[in-house]
C-alpha cells in the first residue's frame, strides 16, 4: 500500500467527500504552510509510551512534598488544579506559591530510556518545507531532552514552553499570543499537531490548520479521560485527524514535494 493509501480510516474522514483526491486535498489545506508546530508529550511519542505516567507520578509525589499530604489527597489536588487551571504549575500559580522551576526541574527528572527512537518521524518532520517548532505546556529543557531521546535532535529550531509563556498554559489565549509574537508567526500560515482537542480552539479561531494526533485503535492511552476527545470535538475543532503521525506528515510531504 502507498503512502496516500496508508492514510488510516480516521484520517480519511477528515477529507470530505467532495470530488477531490486525498493527494488534492492535501496540496489544498496544507500548501501555504510554512511553519509546522507541534506539541509534545503524547504528540511527537505515543500515548502508551509509558513517559506521561512518570510525569504524572511525579507530580503526585511533588505535592506529597510540598504540602507534607498523604498519596491520596495529592493525586485529588492533582486533579482539582488540573480540570480548573489546565495544569498542576497554574493551579500553584493562582494559589501564589512560587515553585515554577523546580515543580518543572522535578516533574520531568523521568527515565526517558523506554522512548525508543523513531528515524520514521525525524526523516519526515525534517522533510517539512519551513519552520519547525515544539509548543508544550512542560519545561524547554523535558522537550529537548524527550526530542533527543526520539532521535529529532537538531530538527526543530526552538521549544517553546510554558515559562516562556508566563505561566499561561494552552488551551489560554495568552500562552498562544506570547508563542506568536515570540517567533514572528502569521497564524494564517502555520499549523498544529495536538493531542489535546480543547487546544486547538484558539489556533484554529487564529486561522492555524490544525491536525488532532490520536492513539491507534486498541492502544493503551495513560492520558486523563478529560483529554481524550470525543468524535464532535475531533470534528469540530481539527482539519485532519491522525492515527499515524509519522505515515501522515510521508503522505503530506510527498504531496508537497
Amino acid at each position: 500500500m502507498g503512502k496516500i493509501g496508508a492514510i488510516s480510516a480516521a484520517r480519511e474522514a477528515a477529507f470530505p467527500a467532495a470530488g477531490a483526491r486525498p493527494s488534492e486535498r492535501l496540496r489544498a489545506q496544507f500548501g501555504h504552510v510554512s511553519t509546522w508546530v507541534f506539541d509534545l508529550d503524547n504528540t511527537l511519542y505515543p500515548p502508551d509510551s509509558g513517559i506521561w505516567p512518570l510525569i504524572d507520578e511525579r507530580i503526585t509525589l511533588f505535592l506529597i512534598d510540598l504540602f507534607g499530604m498523604d498519596g491520596q489527597s495529592a493525586r485529588a489536588l492533582h486533579r482539582h488544579y488540573y480540570l480548573r487551571h489546565g495544569t498542576t504549575l497554574r493551579g500553584l500559580v493562582e494559589e501564589d506559591i512560587d515553585e515554577a522551576e523546580r515543580f518543572l526541574e522535578f516533574v520531568h527528572d523521568i527515565d526517558r530510556s523506554a522512548l525508543k527512537p523513531n528515524p520514521a518521524l525525524a526523516r519526515e518532520v525534517s522533510r517539512l518545507p519551513g519552520r519547525k517548532l515544539i509548543f508544550t505546556n512542560g519545561s524547554r529543557n523535558h522537550a529537548i531532552l524527550t526530542a533527543r531521546q526520539l532521535g529529532l535532535d537538531g530538527i526543530f529550531e526552538d521549544a517553546f514552553d510554558i515559562m516562556a509563556a508566563g505561566l499561561t498554559p494552552k488551551p489560554e489565549e495568552g500562552a498562544y499570543d506570547a508563542f506568536f509574537l515570540r517567533y514572528g508567526i502569521d497564524p494564517s500560515s502555520a499549523a498544529m499537531f495536538e493531542d489535546v482537542a480543547k487546544n486547538l480552539v484558539v489556533p484554529r479561531a487564529r486561522g492555524m490548520t490544525t491536525i488532532l494526533v490520536t492513539p491507534k485503535p486498541g492502544q493503551d492511552d495513560h492520558r486523563q479521560p478529560h483529554d481524550r476527545p470525543t468524535a464532535f470535538m475531533a470534528a469540530s475543532l481539527a482539519d485532519v485527524v491522525t492515527d499515524d503521525l509519522s505515515g501522515f506528515l510521508a503522505a503530506l510531504n510527498d504531496v508537497l514535494a
